[in-house]
């Protein structure tokens, strides 16, 4: 009996033991109801709007809708860059499988490379819930083959967008610059915050310059997309913010002008050529030779390309604002100034020691470019003629001291603050120090004499050349050259503080350079006034081939000088030969076309043929060197505070 008491207590039957079951059973269902009712309660009441806002944010993707940039205008009021309709290709987002199948059957219609497949699926990987962009320039070629066969490509979105176009292609390029998608490193840059992966911005010119100007605000849609991403439909128009459009930019180039430079600059070589309005800083053309397509380069570039444009010949560089050269001759106005206003010459002052071909000093003996010689000079002569052996002495009576102190006031180791991207700032030693910091050793005496006509640590950009001349070309005082247009000037960027008769004298050499037999006495117009100075400097990439440059201004005859210009060309050998010609052709057009007289047409212009410098006589027939006299050397220092040691140089310049 006791052993069946124990048995029914136990038994998994015993009604006792069903009840307990049961009411446990009841519990736990009560709790769990209760607990599911509570974050019913607190989904659907409590939290509602922050759920249903969640939900929202999964069901629709917000996708950016490009804002047409600002049309660019020259000073004429011609369009140097828009914005047209152009067709973008993306992936809708997806599995990676999927992605991959899609973009596998685009190759061949898109011509897409290995690269290009793996940056696009990177892309993907990177946001995978986000629309993919493959291609933001579709040709009228390949759109019409998309369009032909859309049920073999699932998943595609073709979409209309603003595309940027460049009307004057490579004329054009380094003034207006290129658009391409942001990247990854500009991403993370403070400069870029609020730009998003996919967004075209200004690469270049003034497209990067004036970015916040002319980009515009991008505009966004939403679409609806499933729970695997993928694309369901559009969102209610009402609820997509349309883009704002960037403003217009107008320039200051005469773009008739800028093809013409771009025309007549020699053909196959390498330079820059930048003109001016003196009086303003108006930039009226800058060329960079090689140029490039812009519309190369609007969108994703292929890699063919982006090689091609990063080859030795740098087509990107901007050799007008971003090449720095030595000066060379084009440097002697800035000693001849120099002396001037110390007091060290006068402009009738005939140095002690003539022009033979070269000067014997310190035991070395320093050439000018005519071996022959020039005999003696003033200064008026020296610069028409660009004598040597006169700036060499001029140099040694001014000393480094003062030199390198004066040309460093006159903004030769500065910026010219032109409102385009990456300006260079030229190299000039600020002081004797200078070269022991930076090379470690201190000048000999004869590194004056470098520096006196305009060799030596001292390489300038042709925009600052062309600044330079702006100055001595008007009162001595020039603006920051611009090439977006301005409604008011601020103060001058440079101020030489020259008197009106250093300014005379200047200009009097200037114009014997080109009009009474000076060193390109072959470019002088036939309308206009035309006063410059050559330039042939010698370079550490081709010791047998120095860089040609002319720089000057040019006006009407009697009136106040309306243009500035500025050549460089890479291993021209001679200023008057190769740079000369080009400055002159360009002065030339520009005052015609301004004052109404014909001008040629653009199909008609051919490049300038550079000629080479006067072939020197056989060795047989030079004259030989003359021996350093036996004596003391003429005193060709000042007396007083300005008197420096003396020394020679083995240099000498071919104009």
């Amino acid at each position: 009996m006791y052993g069946r008491i124990i048995g029914a207590s136990v038994s998994p039957f015993n009604p006792h033991a069903r009840q307990r079951r049961a009411v446990q059973a009841t519990l736990a269902i009560a709790v769990m109801l209760c607990t599911l009712g509570a974050a019913f309660f607190r989904t659907q009441i409590v939290r509602n709007s922050e759920f249903v806002l969640r939900s929202e944010d999964n069901r629709f993707r917000m996708v950016p809708i490009p804002a047409p940039r600002g049309t660019v205008f020259d000073r004429n009021g011609k369009v140097v860059a828009e914005t047209v309709t152009g067709y973008t290709l993306s992936l809708e987002p997806g599995p990676p499988d999927s992605v991959r199948a899609r973009l596998a059957a685009l190759v061949p219609v898109l011509e897409l490379d290995s690269l290009q497949v793996a940056e696009t699926l990177a892309r993907v990987r990177k946001d995978p819930k986000e629309p993919v962009v493959v291609s933001n320039a579709l040709s009228f070629r390949q759109l019409s083959r998309l369009q032909e066969q859309p049920a073999r490509l699932p998943g595609v979105l073709l979409e209309a967008r603003p595309v940027r176009r460049y009307p004057y292609g490579d004329a054009t390029a380094h003034i207006v610059g290129y658009v391409s998608e942001i990247n990854e490193r500009e991403l993370a840059s403070p400069a870029w915050q609020g730009y998003k992966l996919g967004q075209q911005i200004g690469k270049a010119g003034v497209e990067r310059e004036y970015e916040r100007t002319m980009g515009g605000t991008p505009g966004t849609r939403y679409i609806e997309v499933d729970a695997r991403g993928r694309l369901v439909g559009r969102f209610a128009e009402q609820l997509t913010k349309p883009p704002l459009a960037g403003r217009d930019l107008r320039l200051t180039i005469d773009v008739d002008l800028q093809r013409y430079a771009r025309a007549v600059f020699p053909a196959g070589m390498k330079g820059a050529v930048v003109a001016m309005v003196p009086s303003t800083g108006e930039i009226l053309a800058m060329y960079s030779a090689p140029t490039y397509d812009p519309n190369l380069l609007v969108g994703r570039i292929s890699p063919a390309v982006w090689s091609e444009l990063n080859g030795p010949s740098r087509p990107l560089l901007n050799r007008a604002t971003n090449g720095i050269y030595p000066p060379g001759s084009t440097w002697k106005l800035a000693t001849a100034i120099i002396g001037l206003e110390r007091g060290a010459i006068t402009p009738e002052y005939k140095m002690p020691i003539a022009c033979t071909g070269g000067m014997p000093y310190a035991g070395r003996y320093s050439r000018c470019w005519k071996r022959e010689g020039h005999g003696p000079q003033d200064l008026i002569q020296a610069i028409a003629n660009s004598c040597n052996v006169y700036f060499y002495q001029l140099g040694i009576r001014l000393g480094i001291k003062l030199l390198t102190q004066e040309g460093t006031r006159l903004g030769f180791s500065r910026k010219t603050s032109v409102d385009l991207p990456g300006e260079k700032v030229g190299i000039f030693p600020a002081s004797r120090d200078w070269y022991k910091k930076r090379f470690g050793w201190t000048p000999p005496p004869s590194e004056v004499m470098n520096l006196a006509i305009g060799q030596g640590p001292n390489s300038q950009t042709p925009i600052r050349m062309a600044q330079f001349f702006s100055a001595l070309a008007g009162d001595g005082t020039a603006f920051a050259p611009h090439i977006v247009a301005r409604r008011q000037q601020g103060a001058p960027e440079t101020d030489l503080r020259l008197s009106p008769k250093t300014l005379s004298a200047v200009h009097e050499g200037m114009a014997r350079v080109v009009e009474e037999g000076g060193s390109a006495h072959a470019v002088e117009l036939r309308r206009w006034k035309l006063s410059g100075k050559t330039g042939t400097s010698q370079n550490s990439a081709d010791l047998k081939r120095p860089h040609a440059w002319f720089t000057g201004f040019a006006g009407p005859r009697g009136g106040a000088p309306e243009i500035v210009v500025a050549v460089i060309v890479e291993f021209g050998e001679s200023g008057s030969g190769a740079a000369a010609p080009v400055a002159a052709r360009i002065a030339d057009y520009y005052l015609n076309k301004k004052h109404g007289h014909p001008v040629p047409r653009m199909e008609d212009v051919e490049p300038t043929n550079a000629t080479k410098p006067t072939a020197a006589p056989r060795r047989a027939a030079r004259r030989p060197r003359p021996e350093p006299p036996a004596g003391p050397l003429p005193d060709i220092r000042p007396s007083g505070a300005m008197a420096q040691p003396a020394a020679a140089d083995g240099i000498g310049n071919r104009e």
